[in-house]
């Protein structure tokens, strides 16, 4: 990976963006992609698109979700305190004791998630998983009125944690899923950039993924909008490398075994051929994932849009999902990139995907 893309990578990684406020790193997307797409802008959903090769064929979407899983503000005590709701699927276990950002109209403003400590617990109570619903934020006002001055009900909050540079090239942080998908469209999109490609590719950073199943959300108005013959959806998915991880239920998905094709309904089976054989043509080592059903990603929105799209799914191994510190290697991120370049570089324009 490029120094620049890899300071790009971490500038992206810090910026709050929960599902639904994804503003601020959309905003750097773009930034990112004006350097050297034809065309950036965005939409009343909160999507950024950049574009390279107006003019080409076919028309393919690049798409990862630049959203992140978060808490809401849903109710200010007279005492201060701050309840709240989730944004996307959380462990509460993960959120006791944290520190969080909450966005607010005046910026950002630090408080730490409360709970009553273990000292004051019965039994029963300390038998129990930590639910949300228990949980508080104390911002450290002397009061409900002092609180409501500084956060209105509805403002949104991230886990307030810095990425940490791991041995062998691993990173740790909030919000990978998925503003890592994010990234690597458009890094993609960098490299085609470079290729004269004749296909005309569109990166998209789609948003609310992480509120919508896979089944809404941005991606399917974006995708409308585009009417894209071919897309790649970008997202990642669970490593089974570590202790007590389930290879029956998840596969064999390794940190630094590449990138994760996936197999199933959702996914074209001439577009998964083509990635596949770019991965071996271009020695990129890879998994493959089962999909029986659904992928619960932004690939489930994309190809039931209008009246079918060639839709494949690349996703990259990712431990500890949904926590404060998920992890992933950073030649996985590269390799994924790499793929989709090699894979959409080498269309023509007179592809067809129809299912024979």
């Amino acid at each position: 990976m490029e120094p620049q893309s890899e300071k790009f990578l971490k500038k992206l990684l810090a910026a709050a963006g929960p599902s639904g406020f994804e503003q601020e790193p959309a905003q750097l997307w773009r930034r990112e992609a004006e350097t050297f797409a034809d065309r950036v802008w965005g939409d009343v959903s909160g999507n950024s698109f950049a574009l390279i090769n107006p003019e080409g064929a076919p028309r393919v979407m690049l798409a990862g979700h630049i959203d992140e899983i978060g808490l809401m503000i849903n109710h200010i005590d007279d005492d201060g305190f701050l309840h709240f709701s989730g944004i996307g699927g959380w462990d509460a276990e993960v959120v006791v004791g944290q520190r969080v950002q909450i966005i607010t109209q005046h910026g950002p403003l630090l408080g730490v998630v409360g709970k009553k400590a273990i000292h004051q617990q019965d039994k029963e109570e300390q038998a129990k998983a930590s639910q949300i619903k228990d949980l508080w934020i104390d911002i450290g006002a002397k009061d409900g009125d002092e609180a409501r001055g500084l956060v209105r009900v509805g403002d949104p909050a991230v886990l307030a944690v810095e990425l940490v540079d791991l041995p062998n090239r691993r990173i740790a942080a909030r919000g990978l899923d998925n503003r890592i998908g994010a990234f690597i469209v458009l890094e993609a999109l960098r490299r085609l950039s470079s290729q004269s490609p004749a296909a005309q590719v569109v990166a998209v950073a789609t948003a609310q993924e992480e509120i919508s199943h896979g089944v809404a959300g941005g991606a399917r108005p974006g995708a409308f909008a585009l009417d894209p013959n071919v897309a790649i959806a970008v997202d990642l998915t669970h490593a089974t490398d570590y202790p007590g991880a389930e290879k029956k239920g998840y596969g064999d998905h390794r940190l630094g075994s590449g990138p994760v094709l996936a197999r199933g309904s959702a996914v074209n089976p001439e577009l998964f051929e083509r990635l596949a054989a770019a991965a071996e043509r271009k020695k990129i080592p890879y998994s493959l994932e089962a999909a029986p059903r659904w992928t619960s990603t932004d690939a489930d929105s994309i190809y039931t849009a209008r009246t079918g799209i060639a839709t494949a799914l690349v996703s990259v191994p990712n431990r500890y999902m949904h926590s404060p510190n998920e992890m992933v290697a950073l030649e996985d991120l590269d390799s994924a990139a790499e793929l989709i370049a090699a894979t959409v570089g080498a269309f023509e324009g007179d592809e067809d995907f129809t299912r024979r």
